[in-house]
């Protein structure tokens, strides 16, 4: 299954920590199971806070809750967030998102631009000072904006920072911005996964393609195949019925191509015991390559 290559960007002295690092997120399969916890900043308090969402996900704490009771590839979250909750949980697999932006500001208002916040430098600071896990960095590229070369600059200086500290580098595109006519569709995100490989990142987040007289799992393989030896991670997306997503996931997987998930909402804004529960399905086909029976098993206790 895994047949992840080591990029050229990772110096002879840091290739067996990178080596390292990817076999951790990924158990050792070439799969990522990545719990996305950056959305405090990118969605406000609208995932964590309301109808139909647990009330123990207004505190953040839940999420690092979850994540340490679940079987998981990798936690992501903003730096400040680990940073103050990272001494109570040490032993987590962390991901650092290097930027983020709110949803305040629309897209006819202003074109989608999201700066990086902190440097590569400075989470090798941080990881040496506390002692954490951190086995990667994320960034998202609005791919459409008129912003984007900005984006793609930053972008491609911190991939090749993190390569030559042996870390993993996980990019979210999104195609976004006035040009942008629909976010979804198929072509469109292939050329978005194919600019990440271009960028030389290990692994690429995009939302799961959607055209009509085609399914989405089939529309995913255009993107698998532009994105090369760089990984497609599918976005989780909103919350959907347990069932649902898990028949998703397998599909993304064994038709599209996909290497992996990267799921927030569908987690988090469950109980703990539910969430952990439902983590522990979404690892189970991901990683451990189960059916979709096989996973509400592990759902349903």
């Amino acid at each position: 299954m895994n047949q992840h290559k080591t990029p050229l960007t990772v110096p002879p002295e840091m290739k067996e920590t990178y080596e390292h690092n990817y076999e951790t997120i990924t158990h050792g399969t070439g799969r990522l199971m990545l719990f996305a916890g950056d959305q405090k900043v990118e969605h406000l308090n609208d995932d964590f806070f309301g109808e139909r969402i647990s009330p123990e996900n207004a505190n953040p704490e839940h999420m690092f809750q979850i994540a340490a009771k679940s079987k998981i590839g990798v936690f992501a979250a903003q730096l400040g967030l680990i940073a103050r909750y990272g001494m109570d949980y040490p032993d987590l697999p962390y991901l650092v998102k290097l930027n983020s932006k709110t949803h305040l500001v629309p897209t006819q208002q202003a074109e989608p631009v999201s700066h990086q916040l902190l440097t590569v430098q400075d989470v090798v600071q941080f990881q040496q000072q506390s002692g954490l896990h951190i086995h990667a960095v994320g960034y998202t590229i609005y791919l459409g904006s008129e912003h984007e070369s900005e984006m793609l600059t930053e972008a491609a200086e911190l991939i090749y920072d993190a390569h030559q500290e042996g870390l993993i580098t996980v990019i979210w595109a999104y195609p976004r911005g006035k040009a942008v006519l629909d976010e979804k569709e198929p072509h469109l995100l292939a050329g978005a996964a194919g600019v990440v490989a271009c960028l030389g990142a290990d692994f690429v987040k995009i939302n799961y393609p959607k055209k009509e007289g085609i399914s989405s799992a089939e529309a995913l393989q255009e993107a698998v195949l532009a994105a090369g030896r760089t990984q497609v991670v599918c976005a989780g997306g909103s919350s959907t019925n347990p069932e649902s997503f898990l028949r998703t996931l397998h599909d993304q997987i064994h038709i599209g191509g996909a290497s992996g998930n990267a799921t927030g909402r569908n987690i988090h804004q469950k109980p703990l015991e539910e969430a952990v529960r439902f983590c522990n399905a979404i690892y189970e086909i991901t990683v451990e390559d189960k059916s979709v029976e096989e996973a509400l098993k592990v759902y349903e206790g």
